[in-house]
């Protein structure tokens, strides 16, 4: 059997996350957060991108059958769907715009 890195994880791993903590600094998105970062929130969106999934449902249900895989994609906060949807509405949405204009 082989036993190697998520695929996912192996795509995450080729993104510059330095620059994207600078990002997160910048607007200061994880200034009162508990357990669900901006990273955190970046790796669900991702995945659900990945996976061609369009609500909040969707992802939840998908990430929650992958549960015991969820700490080797990178992503340590829980997911539930009012977190989900707590995070995309408060959070600054230039964090990821920046990050996404330092990959082009």
């Amino acid at each position: 059997m082989y036993a190697s890195k998520l695929v996912f994880s192996q795509v995450i791993d080729h993104l510059p996350i330095h620059t994207f903590g600078r990002c997160v600094v910048r607007y200061q998105g994880n200034r009162y957060v508990k357990s669900f970062s901006c990273l955190d929130q970046y790796l669900c969106m991702a995945f659900a991108q990945l996976t061609y999934r369009e609500s909040l449902r969707a992802i939840e249900a998908c990430l929650r059958a992958q549960k015991d895989k969820l700490y080797h994609m990178g992503i340590r906060g829980g997911v539930s769907k009012s977190t989900l949807a707590d995070a995309n509405e408060a959070r600054d949405w230039r964090i990821y715009a920046d990050f996404a204009q330092s990959l082009i």
